[in-house]
């Protein structure tokens, strides 16, 4: 094929950043990130696009730099959609199976299928994904493909993403008038699941925090599936006006005090250790105990990752996640987050960063990638898709048998 039409295209359009990653597949199969763009966000809000001209822009200026290190020019992305308006839910389908020899067969599987995806939503709402868990036969569980098994009972077991219309059609109105055309509309947690987690943290059981500047994005699994998603409405940006109060300073340069300098430990910091803040309205820098910034931003790291376990406790999850928490996103990077997590959960807690693809390895291994090399490399295995209506479940899937995957992406 020729090269352009290689290319994959990973687009994050975040509230504090836009990110834009470039891949395409090696000869052995791999995929290669080739250009990565960065570009500040303009026009959003907790995730959801309130400034259409400042979002448009914001993408351009990430994908014009992404082409520019790869050397090429692109028109199509894999987009990630986040915001408040997210709603995650289990829902399960029944159906009777026909037949003297009461055999399964694929009309079966998609009757109920069909069945478990038969929502009564308002009109403002549509059906981001449908999640395979399992199938169930005649009381039988855990069964991953049901074709040509005998039984009297069809059911499965499925997750449900909806989110608002008008929200994802503006994202992909700002992304078209950027001259990129929306491949797919995919939650940002399910991609950010492609590159961070292993598959042995799939199957034992774990929750992926993605903790970006206004929202902090929730997804829990367990025995390789989709069992809970959640959108909490505190991120990054929390940490940041909090410096910006409590250490008088403005907000662009409480951004990058919490970049440089920021920890929510302050165990881990030395009594003499010193941070410049920048004065407001003029007034001259001052010299502050770094102490005192962990001090401010203690209590917000314990508040955010409170509604977390109280979210993962309240969808009865907690107990199940035998590998622990991966944290990822641009708040991961906040220094002794991961130990402050271990205490407050008692179990295992790690950051994650982008892995399994080659090329500029060095500059997407950090927590800020996660979702927008998770989005190239859903892409990577759902090629063929041309629009984002034709939602195919790809890699989050691994555990299910390539039918059983065509017939849940038939659906879309």
């Amino acid at each position: 094929m020729p090269r352009r039409d290689r290319h994959i295209v990973g687009l994050d359009v975040g509230t504090t950043k836009v990110c834009a990653v470039i891949g395409e597949p090696d000869d052995n199969g791999a995929l290669e990130i080739i250009g990565v763009g960065l570009a500040d966000s303009e026009g959003q809000r907790k995730g959801v696009v309130v400034d259409v001209e400042a979002t448009v822009q914001s993408i351009k200026n990430a994908v014009e730099e992404a082409e520019l290190m790869a050397g090429t020019s692109v028109d199509r992305a894999y987009v990630g959609v986040a915001g408040g308006h997210i709603r995650g839910f289990n829902s399960r389908g029944a159906v009777t199976v026909n037949g003297r020899a009461r055999e399964i067969t694929e009309e079966d599987i998609r009757h109920a299928i069909n069945a478990a995806r038969a929502l009564d939503l308002p009109p403002d709402r549509e059906l981001l994904h449908l999640l395979p868990q399992d199938f169930v036969v005649d009381g039988q569980g855990s069964i991953v493909d049901p074709l040509g098994m005998s039984g009297s009972r069809l059911e499965v077991h499925v997750h449900l993403i909806v989110g608002a219309l008008s929200s994802v059609q503006t994202l992909v109105t700002c992304v078209n008038r950027a001259g990129i055309e929306a491949q797919a509309v995919v939650l940002e947690q399910l991609a950010s699941i492609e590159a961070v987690l292993t598959e042995d943290e799939r199957q034992l059981g774990v929750a992926l925090v993605d903790i970006g500047g206004g929202t902090t994005d929730l997804v829990c699994l367990v025995e390789g599936s989709v069992c809970h998603t959640a959108v909490l409405p505190a991120g990054g940006e929390y940490f940041t006006n909090d410096i910006a109060v409590g250490l008088n300073t403005p907000i662009t340069d409480a951004e990058g005090i919490k970049t440089r300098y920021g920890c929510v430990v302050p165990a881990l910091i030395d009594d003499d250790q010193a941070i410049e803040a920048p004065g407001i309205g003029g007034r001259g820098p001052r010299l502050l105990p770094r102490r005192r910034l962990c001090e401010i931003l203690e209590p917000r790291a314990a508040e955010i990752l409170d509604l977390v376990r109280d979210e993962i406790s309240r969808a009865g999850f907690l107990e199940q996640l035998n590998a622990g928490l991966v944290l990822t996103g641009g708040g991961a990077l906040l220094g002794g987050l991961a130990e402050t997590a271990e205490q407050r959960f008692g179990m295992p807690v790690r950051v994650g960063m982008p892995f399994g693809v080659e090329g500029l390895v060095d500059i997407v291994s950090s927590p800020i990638y996660s979702t927008a090399v998770g989005l190239t490399l859903y892409g990577h295995y759902n090629r063929g898709v041309e629009t984002y209506f034709e939602t195919h479940e790809g890699g989050v899937f691994r555990r299910f048998k390539g039918r059983v995957r065509r017939w849940f992406g038939e659906l879309f």
